[in-house]
């Protein structure tokens, strides 16, 4: 019998989107019919954690299979090292044409720089079409192998997402790893074509029991770049098929973290409340993998290993993610009982609303978070979804406060954390002169 082929694999991963922003989580009032359709065809997770709720951090820990700590970048606008092995070179070193569209966030400062071809590209090799970081979803931009700036009209994930069918169709004879990296649900929320914004009325909009003097118009253009999106989603999905490539592709749709959107009164990232932390996970493998509605406990630090155990390719050495493959594949395996989630640096908005730095656990019923000098944060998610009431220091709750940090100290000995200042990890890691650049370049020296 003829050898089966290994599978193409489609990464679509949009910025700052929470899971519970989709019809197939609940959320009914956010139109996603290809979303719901193409969990309804996959393995869905209710469970999939943000580790460092923040873009640089998260996008290298998905990109490395490794924590923050280890793979050295901690804070926004950090480069990661190119002597990190990366998911995309272990699948090129395998014979995968890999390619990259879209926000890319991991070459450091300024935002506007050129990352030429070579090893910045962290394995991207056989197509590029990526901006470092921008949020002008009306002026389109990016770079291929030259410094030449491309500009394009329209909406900027459709330009994207047809860059994308373009790298599909060219590399149909597979096999392929493209990630596709959208900037919208991010701000500006109403940044987004009209016949999308006219179908949410803010006022009309339900919130969040949790929310605190939220703006519903900004609400509705959050809701109107996801059904956006959902169509350029339903776009790639067509082609699959047309090209008869659906049945031999591994799709996956996740985030970087979610969006307070003003629960608990805050906004944006950073944050350990679920609307920051639980992000969309969607996996479809149509040959090998069951639809199913999953409550497996996954992070974002466990996508590589187990993407590369899906795609039959040994993961290498130093990834510390776990392999969770045989969890979604109905074997028997290791699982977590927890994953860690943290904040190594606070920047930007979290300097704003005070914000410290913070390590805590998340386990399938339980939200535990400390801060330097003592518990933050603990409550029941089962019991208490909308996080409304802290136990942090109920007398009731004492023993499983104890349980939940000797979970939080056996990880942060794992990862070699001893959860010490911001800038003392950075000096730790031969950081903090780029952290003090990155300090001046966007704020003239000083902190918000």
């Amino acid at each position: 019998m003829p050898e089966k082929k290994p599978p193409n694999i489609l990464l679509i991963f949009p910025d700052q989107m929470r899971r519970h922003a989709m019809g197939c989580s609940g959320n009914k009032q956010v139109k996603t019919p290809n979303l719901d359709r193409l969990a309804s065809e996959s393995v869905y997770f209710t469970n999939c954690i943000a580790n460092c709720p923040v873009c640089t951090p998260d996008r290298a820990v998905l990109l490395t299979g490794k924590y923050p700590l280890s793979n050295g970048t901690v804070v926004n606008d950090l480069p990661l090292s190119t002597k990190q092995t990366t998911v995309a070179e272990v699948l090129r070193d395998a014979g995968y044409r890999t390619g990259y569209i879209g926000k890319w966030h991991l070459d450091g400062i300024p935002r506007s720089k050129f990352t030429p071809p070579g090893p910045r590209r962290q394995g991207f090799d056989s197509y590029w079409a990526a901006y470092e970081c921008h949020h002008q979803y009306f002026g389109t931009k990016y770079y291929l192998d030259t410094p030449q700036l491309v500009r394009a009209k329209g909406y900027e994930p459709d330009t994207q997402t047809n860059l994308a069918v373009d790298f599909i169709r060219r590399n149909r004879e597979g096999p392929f790893f493209l990630m596709l990296s959208w900037g919208p649900p991010h701000t500006p929320y109403r940044v987004v074509p009209k016949k999308y914004l006219d179908m949410y009325d803010p006022a009309s909009l339900q919130l969040r029991p949790n929310c605190r003097n939220a703006k519903r118009d900004e609400l509705a253009g959050y809701y109107a770049h996801i059904t956006a999106l959902d169509n350029d989603l339903g776009q790639l999905m067509q082609w699959l098929d047309g090209l008869e490539l659906a049945g031999n592709t591994i799709v996956i749709f996740t985030s970087d973290h979610g969006d307070m959107l003003w629960s608990h009164g805050q906004v944006k990232k950073q944050q350990p409340w679920e609307e920051c932390i639980n992000v969309p996970l969607i996996i479809r493998y149509p040959r090998v993998l069951k639809r199913q509605r999953s409550d497996t406990l996954i992070g974002l630090a466990d996508l590589a290993p187990t993407l590369l155990s899906l795609a039959g390719v040994p993961k290498p050495e130093g990834m510390e993610g776990l392999d969770l493959s045989h969890t979604i594949c109905g074997k028997n395996g290791p699982r977590h009982e927890s994953v860690p989630i943290m904040d190594i640096v606070p920047v930007d908005q979290a300097l704003r609303w005070g914000g410290k730095e913070w390590r805590g656990v998340r386990t399938l019923r339980h939200t535990y978070v400390r801060l330097q000098e003592g518990g933050w944060l603990l409550y029941d998610n089962l019991a208490d979804p909308f996080q409304q009431n802290n136990l942090i220091n109920d007398p009731g709750h004492k023993k499983l406060r104890e349980e939940l940090e000797a979970k939080l100290q056996a990880w942060l000995k794992k990862l070699g954390d001893k959860f010490l200042l911001g800038e003392e990890h950075l000096a730790q890691l031969g950081q903090l002169d780029a952290w003090k650049a990155r300090e001046r370049h966007f704020h003239g020296g000083g902190k918000w």
